[in-house]
């Protein structure tokens, strides 16, 4: 018998009303609160609905095991993310869960490693969790490789909103940062700083207080561009091409160094608004003077090994009965390793 939490975590993550899930399926709204109420669907909605939706009818008789609390959750650009987005995105974080909780089974995953920053800025909050990391001012060459050592279960996102940046929360014990990866690598980059931020300094206050994206958006400022390293590399700057051509040894947008300049006194208010009106007329789609975009080395080390046992990412969805097209959206697009290099048969690898 078909399980109606399965069937509304489907809806969500089409991102569709019930009323549009109504006309999709062929039956009027009446039906649907009837089967809410404990009818049961009829063979031909149930078979309508697996066409639609690419899940098999297996996976609407299992429970729903787990899913995000919503009020704990922290959306990026959360004034205008539609409800319909947001719902799309936390019905992924629960088939993410259902992965995660299978490959936990299978392998030694880092352990968090994420202290709790209260009564600072989110300046010192930074450098307090660069220092306890011990990562001093360096430059970060791969943000979701430094997330992921340190315990960050960290899942990507195709949803087509450019409302919809990232979002993060804790799942009991354990921190996940889920990122949009039709934005740009630099801007990626930046939405994962800000997400550590809010799981460092608002997992009990709440991501939702009045300043805490403001919080979030410098922690990730200063985290990504320590400010002495910035201080000691570009100590004046004579136009916006020189930006440009800084921002790669930190790996961010010309937009973010530009406001960290600022921030630290290095230009003027006056220099900053004219950097801000040139870049917003080269348009948001392209990085100017770009990197390549990051990616999960945990996600690939694990895909290689399960591959060196013959598991694939379709033995994967057959055993979790979800659409292959979701695991490998969630996984960064990897599809399958390239290459050997798993362990005996019996033991948990161990990845760090």
């Amino acid at each position: 018998m078909a399980n109606h939490e399965r069937i509304e975590l489907v809806r969500r993550r089409l991102g569709l009303t019930k009323i549009g899930f109504a006309e999709l399926l062929g039956v009027d709204r009446k039906t649907l609160q009837r089967f809410e109420g404990g009818t049961t669907l009829s063979d031909d909605v149930l078979n309508r609905l697996c066409e639609v939706s690419g899940f098999g009818k297996a996976f609407f008789e299992r429970p729903v095991k787990d899913a995000p609390n919503a009020g704990a959750v922290s959306f990026r650009s959360q004034r205008s993310l539609t409800a319909s987005a947001r719902d799309a995105a936390l019905a992924a974080a629960v088939l993410a869960f259902e992965i995660d909780d299978w490959i936990q089974e299978r392998f030694e995953l880092p352990e968090p490693s994420l202290p709790q920053v209260t009564n600072k800025s989110p300046i010192e909050a930074a450098a307090a969790l660069r220092a306890y990391w011990g990562i001093g001012e360096k430059p970060i060459a791969n943000m979701i490789n430094v997330l992921e050592t340190h315990g960050v279960r960290v899942f990507s996102l195709v949803e087509e909103t450019r409302h919809l940046d990232a979002y993060s929360f804790w799942r009991n014990d354990r921190p996940y940062v889920f990122l949009n990866t039709l934005k740009t690598a630099e801007h990626s980059r930046f939405d994962a700083a800000h997400e550590l931020g809010h799981l460092v300094m608002h997992r009990h206050g709440g991501p939702t207080h009045r300043n805490a994206e403001d919080e979030a958006n410098a922690f990730a400022s200063a985290f990504l561009i320590p400010p002495a390293d910035l201080c000691s590399r570009i100590p004046y700057v004579r136009s916006l091409n020189d930006i440009i051509e800084a921002k790669r040894r930190w790996r961010v947008s010309a937009a973010a160094l530009n406001y960290a300049l600022h921030r630290s006194g290095l230009i003027s208010d006056w220099i900053y608004r004219g950097n801000y009106i040139q870049l917003n007329k080269m348009g948001h789609t392209e990085e100017p003077n770009g990197i390549e975009r990051e990616t999960s080395q945990i996600w690939q080390k694990i895909l290689m090994s399960l591959w060196s046992d013959g598991i694939s990412i379709s033995h994967i969805a057959s055993e979790l009965l979800i659409p292959q097209k979701e695991i490998s959206n969630l996984l960064f697009g990897i599809a399958a390793p390239l290459q050997d290099g798993g362990v005996r048969r019996g033991e948990r690898p161990r990845l760090v």
